[in-house]
């Protein structure tokens, strides 16, 4: 399958030439003459010529062994029989078409859109596949199976959040190859992951690190490409972190041993508590798995801890971030959208849309607590720029996480159907670049807006840019539901700053302060640099029917996993 994408930013190759006025008025003439025929014949594309969509065919999955269902565009889900997920290749080329007509930001008009289209376009040829080529053949030659790559050092690395589980840095691209067509990568990365990832293992993992970045991958996998081990190994994945939901209130531990089951959580997090941000980004991966196990116990699991929160008392309409597992009750009364509490945000909203817009109580309660945020966190600073800080014990803090950065893509993303937010979206959107950003163009880990200091990282320990992506998140949504310019400009000034700042020899690196002159490399290449970032870079170069909104929903690691169709509102309600 032929992935619809475009190609922008192709740089023309340099020609030697002698100085304009060496033409001869016939010459001039005749390329005025073709330009004339140039504009000319855009403007007919722009008016004439049929949907994309339409001129596209043939099935999305690759895999025969799907064929025959694909071709009715439909995969049953098979925990109900009658329900299905949408995966064929005509679903991944529909565009995303709602536009709220009173908004100014949707106030462009297809011309402008066209126009500035076909001039990014000229400039750049969508670098970040070449950006993507050049991290997985590093990894590739110096820590195949590793979980990350050392681009420095060349050779492998791994954080305490795997565990001895291997290969994160496979299982978290195996979508961005495919949907770059990368296909030889991809059966090379399918091998390894049918020969070598193993999951028997006494290993203690994060929980949410791994479903996100594991679970989720694998998911996505399945579905852009039909491969049967990746359903396999997703659900046996699934399976293995089913015993930490053994606690009192079925919250979930933090940490798990594979083998054992034994839960805990860190022994940092005010008393022994599950962090928001961990135990509530589990609801998309686990419904999709219920889907394709048959087993209703992932749904049931997860919707659980709705109804645990449901009970409790929110101080201000607000989540803290620490809930103790045991007793239901919350600890310390810390809230951030950004580390900590980000993704439990995004997965309220994004639930609803999975759902096919029928889990209304994901839908209420992303509204609740938007409208607490923004009444309770989100403030101007002495210089104009709107920004959400965080709460701890009724009193401000007036710091922004780079990780809260995301929340520019997920309000805009919300906007398209709760419209009483649109004024938040113009005024943290239209301020978005100068705050997430520092002077190389890469936004620190924090910011602050107190003591005089504007959206500056101010602490040694803030100042770090470790390939993050949630900025170009932020830049791929907003472009994707205004067709403004500038987010492809900002978007292509990050790929200047990535190959000018965090290209080394052997990969790309995090750099450990963004303020300073040269970049002082951390010698680390994240996997989820290759998940989300180069993947949110491409996204935002390529058209809007490629991977639309209107049918797939990204997950917190960038994988995209379809929406789930409901024939039946009877099937519906057993999911919620």
């Amino acid at each position: 399958m032929p992935v619809a994408s475009l190609l922008p930013f192709t740089v023309t190759p340099n020609r030697k030439s002698t100085s304009p006025t060496s033409f001869r008025l016939t010459e001039k003439f005749i390329l005025l003459l073709v330009f004339s025929a140039f504009i000319t014949l855009c403007f007919g594309a722009i008016f004439f010529l049929p949907d994309s969509s339409k001129l596209l065919s043939g099935v999305f999955f690759r895999s025969s062994s799907v064929e025959a269902e694909t071709r009715t565009g439909t995969v049953s889900d098979t925990s109900t029989g009658t329900g299905s997920v949408y995966c064929s290749h005509s679903v991944l080329t529909r565009p995303f078409g709602r536009r709220h007509r009173s908004n100014r930001i949707w106030a462009l008009t297809l011309l402008l859109v066209d126009v500035t289209g076909a001039c990014c376009r000229l400039k750049d040829g969508n670098h970040s596949a070449g950006m993507m080529q050049f991290s997985w053949d590093n990894y590739k030659r110096y820590a195949w199976g590793s979980n990350e790559l050392r681009p420095i050092s060349k050779q492998g690395h791994s954080s305490n959040l795997f565990g001895s589980l291997k290969g994160a840095t496979i299982v978290d691209a195996l979508d961005t190859l495919y949907i770059m067509e990368m296909y030889d990568e991809f059966e090379a990365a399918t091998e390894w992951v049918d020969r070598n990832l193993d999951f028997n293992m006494n290993a203690e993992i994060s929980v949410f690190e791994v479903n996100i970045r594991f679970v989720g991958g694998l998911l996505s996998a399945y579905y852009l490409s039909g491969k049967e081990v990746f359903r396999r190994k997703a659900v046996e994945l699934g399976e293995k972190l089913l015993p930490a939901f053994k606690t009192p209130t079925g919250v979930p531990w933090a940490l798990l041993n594979l083998k054992s089951g034994i839960g805990r959580n860190w022994p940092w997090a005010s008393g022994g508590s599950s962090i928001l941000a961990e135990y509530g980004t589990l609801h998309l991966e686990f419904m999709h798995l219920g889907a394709l196990s048959g087993r209703p116990v992932f749904a049931e699991k997860v919707m659980n801890i709705r109804k645990v929160l449901n009970r409790l008392d929110k101080p201000q309409g607000l989540y803290p971030n620490y809930l103790n597992p045991n007793s239901g009750q919350w600890g310390q009364h810390h809230v951030s959208v950004g580390g900590l509490g980000d993704s439990f945000y995004e997965y309220l909203l994004k639930a609803w849309l999975m759902s096919d817009k029928t889990d209304e109580e994901g839908k209420k309660l992303y509204y609740d607590a938007l409208q607490a945020i923004e009444k309770n966190l989100i403030r101007k600073s002495s210089g104009g720029l709107t920004y959400i800080a965080e709460w701890k014990g009724g009193l401000l803090e007036h710091k922004m996480g780079h990780l809260t950065c995301f929340a520019g893509g997920m309000i805009a993303l919300g906007t398209a159907y709760f419209y009483s937010f649109i004024r938040l979206t113009d005024t943290f959107i239209d301020e978005f670049d100068s705050m997430c950003v520092s002077g190389m163009k890469l936004g620190p880990e924090a910011f602050r807006f107190d003591g005089g200091v504007e959206a500056i990282a101010t602490r040694q320990n803030e100042k770090y840019f470790i390939l993050r992506p949630e900025v170009i998140e932020t830049y791929m949504y907003m472009w994707r539901l205004t067709h403004d310019p500038k987010y492809r400009q900002w978007g292509w000034e990050a790929v200047q700053a990535l190959e000018k700042y965090c290209r080394v020899d052997g990969g790309y690196s995090g750099v450990r302060d963004v303020y300073a002159n040269s970049p002082n490399h951390d010698d680390v290449q994240q996997s989820f640099y290759l998940a989300e970032t180069l993947k949110y870079l491409y996204l935002l170069f390529s058209d809007d029917d490629h991977l639309p909104f209107e049918h797939w929903v990204f997950n917190t690691e960038a994988h995209p996993l379809p929406v789930i169709k409901k024939q039946n509102p009877e099937i519906a309600n057993q999911l919620k």
